[in-house]
């Protein structure tokens, strides 16, 4: 139980309508979530506007109104709080909620178009051999030490994300690692968090159906930088030409790394096979069990993030290189009939050309490629024949299907993405909107030394359609063709 003055601190308010000591037992932004004697604030969506659910809010027994415009008709008993950014308010309100848990843990932010899920899973699993409690908020699923928990988003909505981080603070985390998308901080859901530090990969096209611009996206993930506290770091992808553009605003002690350029850590690719990679790194060598020549960006990163939160630059290299490949990420499944299904979830063109590139990489000569590759519904449509292109450049085969089509005609999006192939490409591509379908295609295509490229889904358990989730799985689809 916590009183309203209580979780108005360091919060921007313009007015307070009503009685500051009222006692407050939880906080929602979701109506439906109204409970007796909760906080409700109401926030601007892209496609729904809080404020108008303030009355089935006061119904349900909100005995506070955070808003940004106060209601013509004000209820009785009910005290309003008027302030110029309702999300940014949430998250304040939300922290104070929870006693402000992020101060209680060393919390890193880990940014980039690709490689995040892979980056936060390394220093998870890193920071867990090398002893310590550990909290992780991920794409795939959030963890509060040994307790795995559900995930829906990249980066959680301000109340479960300070719920999560209140878990682990009574678990005795010492660290945290979380994603930290671009849609997060345009929604502010990570304001007045306290970081020890950020991170970022890299940046390429994504998220446009949202942010519209590249420009606006860029400014979406450099915010994260311009808010770092001056005690705390903030490293950077110096091979990425944007690298130093993101902390050029910082007050937080900037540190590179790179494998092209000079920087403060660097790496060299020694080795690079189904086995894994081999790495030098700061003039020394280790084998890492992640496949993919791109991986050598994320384990740079992890290594360098955990050598400046003071960690011994040899455990941390021998605790990388003990880690298993994350699921649904370049996850390898070697078939009977001696060739490769690579399942990944590349879903943005320059993942796509890395997973690629890789997998010519490494397979072997005679080997073919044959790429399984779909486009999500509702979502950026400039990136569609991009990534087609990309799909018959670097395949021999490929098949265009469905990804979580949601409220989209599924075939309206294959030839969306066809539109990106000449004449001379699209003789070599397959059009199969039933996912599973287009899979055992692939695999009956297959033969020895041959590589099927399943890309866009990864971990994902499901297909989103017509505002359903569907059970399916390509690793389970791929499984029962093998068995």
């Amino acid at each position: 139980m916590h009183t309203l003055s209580k979780l108005l601190r360091g919060v921007a308010t313009q007015q307070v309508i009503g009685n500051r000591n009222v006692s407050v037992k939880a906080i929602c932004f979701d109506s439906r979530a109204v409970s007796q004697d909760a906080l409700f604030v109401a926030v601007p969506g892209t496609k729904v506007d809080g404020h108008a659910y303030i009355p089935q809010a006061i119904a349900a027994g909100s005995s506070v109104i955070v808003c940004e415009q106060v209601p013509a008709d004000l209820a009785p008993q009910v005290t309003y709080v008027v302030v110029d950014h309702s999300a940014e308010a949430l998250s304040k309100l939300a922290a104070n909620f929870q006693n402000n848990p992020a101060a209680h843990l060393k919390l890193v932010a880990v940014t980039g178009t690709s490689g995040k899920t892979s980056t936060v899973h390394l220093l998870y699993g890193l920071f867990k051999q090398l002893g310590y409690r550990v909290g992780m908020l991920s794409t795939i699923y959030n963890k509060v030490d040994e307790q795995t928990c559900s995930a829906t988003l990249t980066t959680p909505d301000a109340v479960q994300l300070h719920s999560l981080l209140a878990r682990m603070v009574d678990q005795g985390c010492q660290y945290c690692f979380m994603e930290a998308s671009s849609h997060a901080m345009v929604q502010a859901r990570m304001a007045g968090l306290q970081l020890a530090g950020a991170v970022f990969l890299n940046i390429s096209h994504e998220h446009l159906d949202y942010h519209q611009t590249f420009d606006a996206y860029i400014k979406a993930k450099q915010q994260l930088f311009d808010e770092l506290p001056a005690q705390a770091f903030a490293l950077y992808n110096a091979d990425d030409q944007r690298g130093t553009v993101m902390v050029q605003n910082t007050l937080a002690a900037q540190h590179s790394f790179a494998m092209k350029s000079l920087a403060d850590f660097t790496a060299k690719l020694l080795a690079n096979t189904w086995q894994g990679i081999a790495l030098r790194i700061t003039n020394k060598t280790a084998w890492f069990q992640l496949l993919g020549a791109f991986n050598a960006y994320n384990l740079l990163a992890a290594y360098a993030t955990a050598c400046l939160l003071a960690q011994d630059s040899d455990e941390v290299l021998l605790a990388l290189s003990s880690l298993l490949p994350i699921p649904g990420r370049f996850q390898r499944i070697h078939t009977p009939h001696n060739f490769d299904v690579i399942i990944d979830y590349a879903h943005k063109p320059g993942a796509l050309e890395n997973v690629l590139t890789a997998i010519q990489q490494i397979k072997s000569q005679q080997g073919k490629v044959i790429t399984v590759l779909g486009c999500g519904g509702n979502r950026d449509q400039q990136k569609r024949p991009l990534m087609a292109r990309i799909a018959c450049k670097r395949s021999n085969q490929t098949i265009l299907t469905t990804d979580n089509s949601r409220d989209e005609d599924p075939q309206a999006i294959l030839e969306a993405m066809k539109a990106g192939l000449s004449p001379a490409q699209q003789q070599k591509t397959w059009s199969i909107v039933d996912r599973a379908t287009a899979i055992k295609v692939a695999y009956q295509l297959a033969h020895s030394h041959d590589v099927v490229l399943i890309a866009g889904k990864g971990h994902e358990h499901y297909q989103e359609i017509q505002g359903s989730k569907y059970p399916f799985s390509d690793e389970a689809v791929v499984r029962e063709l093998i068995g």
